[in-house]
């Protein structure tokens, strides 16, 4: 794949698939790390002398033209950190957009409305693709985070244009997930948390293959804990899974890769929190979050480690106390001498809230393209681009 800076920028229409999909409340932009990570991408492109058309999705307004879901926000904010004159294209067809594309000048940037806006662009319509296309004559995608969604913004224009490369934002994720799966250093561990097994089953099998140790925790754990016979109490399970979990420790035990589950847990029973061992787990408990022992185990583990990939948290984070063993063993990890790397929206809210972010190798702010790609799929998104 070609990267941005293989193509003649100055006085070409360049059209950047960025995700700019922030959290927002009131209008109010609450974490603009997602833009910040886009703006080297962007910089260049205007440093180059191009004629910049930014493309983002925000939430999912399924087609209609939602007030809390525009990008204007996004727009202001721009306005103030770039320093190139910004437009706002409201809708993509009619006077002002033609307006637009006849006015601007080298160096200025467009920044265009939600495109999910438009029904046709999780449908990946080749009418809307054609109309973006107008804003195209060379194509970036620096949204790794929608590489595995077919969406006319993301594969449809792609698809009608002839440039087409990635920005430096979707180069780093793919240089940091090959440099983990393809050939990783070793011993490789892998921390996969979350709630369901069932979404990570793919990824779990596929990194059987590669790593030497899977450290499992977050409510998927209580499905692999129930599997080998422990009570879990009124814990989250997944009764469809427990084969799977089966099979999955069978295959692991097979490829000689060791899998860590929590030997404790902090429980909520009757509204307190209450640190208990698996064996005093009582029918109306529901595990939250691992247990200082655990903690202590899987930090044990992780020693020597020289590549750690982490996708998933392992409680209830988002309250206390049950933040205590993802931020807990996030520190630990912030401390190796290794190559780490982690993915998914609520992890890198958990590593934040730990404030070892930066520690992190890379970051990765794709959840479903992440998994994707660990999983070892082919993304739409990418393979157009080749």
């Amino acid at each position: 794949m070609k990267t941005i800076r293989d193509f003649e920028l100055k006085g070409k229409k360049v059209f950047i698939r960025v995700d700019f999909n922030v959290p927002m409340e009131n209008g109010k932009i609450l974490d603009d790390t997602r833009i910040i990570e886009a703006l080297p991408t962007i910089q260049y492109a205007l440093n180059s002398g191009a004629k910049v058309f930014l493309c983002s999705h925000l939430g999912r307004p399924k087609g209609k033209r939602l007030p809390e879901f525009s990008l204007k926000p996004v727009y202001e904010y721009l306005k103030d950190k770039l320093k190139a004159k910004v437009y706002f294209l409201e809708d993509i067809v009619g006077e002002e957009a033609e307006r637009i594309l006849n006015e601007i000048k080298e160096g200025e940037v467009c920044l265009l409305e939600n495109i999910r806006f438009y029904e046709g662009e999780t449908k990946n319509d080749p009418d809307l693709a054609k109309i973006l296309s107008k804003f195209a004559d060379i194509y970036i995608n620096d949204a790794f985070s929608v590489c595995h969604r077919a969406h006319a913004s993301v594969v449809g224009v792609a698809e009608l244009v002839k440039e087409k490369g990635m920005g430096f934002l979707t180069e780093k994720e793919l240089k940091y997930l090959n440099r983990v799966i393809g050939k990783p250093e070793r011993p490789f561990f892998a921390i996969v948390g979350g709630s369901k097994v069932s979404t990570k089953i793919g990824v779990l099998k596929n990194l059987l293959n590669k790593i030497d140790k899977l450290i499992i925790g977050g409510a998927m754990a209580n499905t692999f804990l129930y599997a080998l016979g422990y009570k879990v109490g009124a814990s989250m399970i997944e009764n469809d899974f427990i084969d799977t979990a089966k099979e999955i420790i069978a295959e692991a035990k097979e490829q000689d890769v060791k899998i860590y589950l929590p030997i404790d847990a902090i429980v909520e029973r009757n509204g307190e929190a209450y640190l208990v061992s698996l064996e005093e787990i009582e029918e109306g408990d529901k595990i939250y979050d691992i247990g200082e022992e655990t903690v202590d185990y899987f930090s044990a583990a992780l020693e020597g480690a020289k590549t750690v990939i982490w996708n998933g948290p392992l409680g209830y984070f988002e309250k206390e106390p049950f933040d205590f063993g993802t931020i807990s063993l996030a520190r630990k990890v912030a401390t190796l001498s290794a190559v780490t790397v982690a993915g998914g929206g609520d992890t890198l809210s958990a590593l934040k809230k730990a404030g070892v972010i930066t520690a992190f190798s890379h970051t990765s702010t794709a959840g479903g393209a992440f998994l994707e790609y660990l999983e070892g799929k082919t993304l739409p998104g990418l393979a157009v681009l080749k």
